[in-house]
């Protein structure tokens, strides 16, 4: 089965994350499957905007932990060491430049959130153009607090330096409607709403011809690239690969194959557990 799904809809195209069973969690292919759906969403003349969903209960729950986390040994997030950053970076520029696709897509992306778009689901999410969420939906990058540094970086240019830290810096996860407040996303709705919305919203946009729509998202994108995305991207990319490799990102992956990746992220979002000692922590220290 396709663990990115594209569909032809008049002149929007469709493109569903589709692993429901893990909350669309990312796997090794997950990336390049949404690549080429985007690419093949482009090179049809037919098609003027793109919606991007997840099938199930949530958008996208992030990296696949099961796999990348709890399973023993080395895999493309965890090496050995001494680590090779270089190899590391390999594999995570790669699944960036796939994610950014959505953004250099000619067609614009209009995203849906509904659940959880959350740590790696965030950075897919940020890439589109537009995002419109549940209210009751719940966006974050909880692996700031330990094991990850979101590569995309579109926290820092959709939110500005001082809220991008107070993400940043605690990986909370906000609701929707708080996540429209902080102007992270276009507007949050009722869950009900959800489908109706995008929809209205899809089909004003398709009315404009491809050629305007291409113009306009190029101006506003490269206003955005001016600032060095490019490079603030490269940065955040080698940092993800040192957050795994630290003595800390080491310990939450031992913690992770010793109870679990799901006792581990508790451990990690309720901040319950010192990484740095591997223990609990001591709240007089």
């Amino acid at each position: 089965m396709d663990k990115v799904i594209f569909e032809k809809d008049g002149r929007i195209a469709r493109i569903t994350l589709n692993r429901p069973e893990v909350m669309n969690a990312i796997d090794d292919e997950v990336p390049t499957q949404l690549e080429a759906c985007v690419l093949k969403a482009n090179a049809d003349p037919d098609i003027h905007v793109i919606i991007l969903s997840g099938a199930g209960d949530a958008f996208c729950a992030g990296y696949d932990l099961q796999f990348y986390a709890q399973s023993t040994g080395t895999n493309n997030v965890t090496q050995d060491m001494p680590w090779d950053p270089m190899k590391d970076y390999t594999f995570m520029a790669r699944n960036t430049e796939q994610f950014m696709s959505l953004w250099r897509s000619h067609k614009p992306v209009l995203c849906k959130v509904h659940g959880y778009a959350v740590a790696g689901g965030s950075d897919i999410a940020l890439c589109c153009d537009m995002i419109v969420m549940a209210e009751d939906a719940k966006i974050g990058y909880m692996p700031t607090r330990v094991w990850g540094c979101p590569t995309t970086a579109m926290w820092t240019y959709r939110l500005g330096p001082e809220r991008a830290k107070r993400m940043l810096f605690t990986g909370d996860k906000i609701s929707g409607i708080e996540a429209e407040r902080m102007g992270l996303v276009l507007k949050a709705v009722p869950a009900s709403d959800l489908d109706d919305v995008v929809e209205d919203l899809a089909a004003r946009m398709a009315t404009v011809p491809v050629n305007q729509l291409m113009m306009q998202k190029l101006v506003v994108n490269q206003a955005i690239e001016a600032m060095g995305l490019k490079n603030t991207q490269m940065i955040a990319t080698v940092f993800d690969g040192i957050t795994r490799h630290s003595p800390e990102g080491l310990n939450f992956k031992a913690k992770a194959e010793e109870v679990g990746w799901k006792e581990a992220v508790r451990l990690r979002d309720e901040g319950t557990w010192d990484w740095t000692d591997h223990r609990p922590i001591n709240p007089e220290r």
